[in-house]
């Protein structure tokens, strides 16, 4: 049986740590062929039994902070995903923000901004929904778009057009979003390098703020795995070097309209980086909320006779039940520790994410965070790296070359 972990289970944070929430709201008016997310139709009913149920978890988790004596907080961001969070009316979604304000205990400030961003898909939003959500704080607006190719749209199962996709991000406009994502999607069945560099430069040019584009990844269990499974499927997915051509003309296209890569698969302009997702990379503290939901937490402190010398102080990966029930009645005792990340661990992990974003990993935050030099714990990984033209020494940070995002996953798995 996993270790239970519900709001008596609690960890402490560590003094003036920063964290992110995340909620997830798993309701979808019908799941992509593409999917693996947890997420799945519901009526009306559900969905409003599970939103209290949400503002329910998070008041034990505010309280549980509260009897921490000691304890300093920075809310850096609030990420609400599923799923379709904007399938729900949005006096659900701002009611949700108004507990988090309302519990907010006095040893957690909010930071100042902090990034409140809700994800949408098109044809489920209007211009007073996304009014009443900029009114709840909501400050960033992330919007699935995938493809302005309407046939590559109907293989992936979306419900929306590339038209309703167009008249979203104007209604976010016009309700004064100014910090507009869109996600987009390569190596889709039937695509080919103009029809992706039509979808880079139509939506580029519409002016977002920020850009995911991330290449399609057959999971397994989803419909459109089952579907090329059979070598003969139609329309046939992009060969090898289509999709090395994709992904080097994503930086190309998108760098012409203001964009600067910062992470393997996110552009923003200047400024628009993504706070919560850099969070994510960064080895921030988060605290998932809702079905499934993952947390990256520090354990409460262990005696000294329970871990070995030098393993130093241990984070846990927590996550939510995936049942729907057991979660409706009792959402603040439904959570088990995955995970129990020690030293090694999260210097592999520093190392992994830290690769993901194009400025690299920093060699004095290694020391900071470690107490070890970088070069004395991965030093011949290192060095046999560099030698291949993977890596590059930079002004205090060590990070990928162009061959080395090429290769990135080959990189990563050095460090495991």
């Amino acid at each position: 049986m996993p270790e239970q972990f519900g709001v008596s289970g609690t960890p402490y944070m560590e003094k003036k740590q920063e964290i992110e929430l995340y909620l997830h709201l798993p309701f979808c008016v019908k799941k992509c062929a593409y999917c693996d997310f947890l997420s799945f139709p519901s009526g009306a009913e559900t969905q409003t039994a599970y939103v209290e149920a949400l503002k329910r978890e998070i008041r034990a988790f505010f309280a549980e902070i509260e009897e921490t004596e000691g304890a300093e907080y920075c809310l850096r961001s609030v990420f609400i995903g599923g799923g379709t969070p904007s399938l729900l009316p949005a006096e659900q979604i701002a009611g949700i923000l108004t507990e988090i304000r309302s519990d907010l205990p006095g040893a957690v400030s909010m930071g100042e901004p902090c990034e409140i961003t809700i994800e949408a898909n098109p044809g489920t939003l209007d211009l007073q929904k996304l009014s009443l959500y900029r009114n709840s704080g909501i400050n960033r607006i992330s919007i699935g778009c995938q493809s302005a190719n309407d046939r590559e749209l109907k293989v992936l199962g979306r419900i929306h057009s590339f038209a309703d996709f167009q008249k979203s991000f104007r209604l976010a406009r016009e309700a004064g979003f100014e910090n507009i994502n869109v996600d987009l999607m390569a190596g889709l069945p039937g695509q080919t390098r103009q029809s992706w560099e039509k979808t880079l430069r139509t939506v580029a040019e519409r002016g977002p703020e920020h850009i995911s584009a991330y290449s399609l990844i057959l999971e397994e269990g989803t419909p459109l795995y089952h579907r090329y499974a059979e070598k003969d499927a139609f329309p046939p997915l992009p060969d090898e070097e289509t999709e090395r051509e994709m992904y080097h003309r994503t930086e190309e296209i998108l760098r012409e309209y203001g964009f600067r890569r910062y992470e393997i698969s996110n552009y923003a302009k200047k400024g628009y980086e993504s706070v919560h997702n850099t969070g994510y990379w960064d080895g921030t503290f988060y605290k998932g909320f809702g079905l499934g939901a993952a947390s990256l937490l520090p354990e409460r402190g262990i005696p000294s006779g329970e871990r070995a010398e030098g393993e130093g102080k241990i984070r846990l990966r927590v996550r939510n039940t995936e049942d729907l029930n057991r979660y409706l009645n009792n959402p603040s005792s439904c959570s088990h520790v995955e995970e129990r990340l020690t030293v090694k661990d999260q210097m592999a992990e520093f190392m992994i994410l830290g690769f993901r974003m194009i400025r690299g990993v920093s060699l004095w935050e290694f020391r900071e965070r470690f107490d070890r030099d970088l070069e004395d714990v991965y030093g011949s990984v290192l060095q046999k790296q560099q030698s291949e033209g993977l890596l590059e020494k930079s002004g205090g940070r060590l990070r990928l070359t162009e061959r080395g995002l090429d290769l990135a996953n080959l990189v990563m798995e050095e460090y495991l």
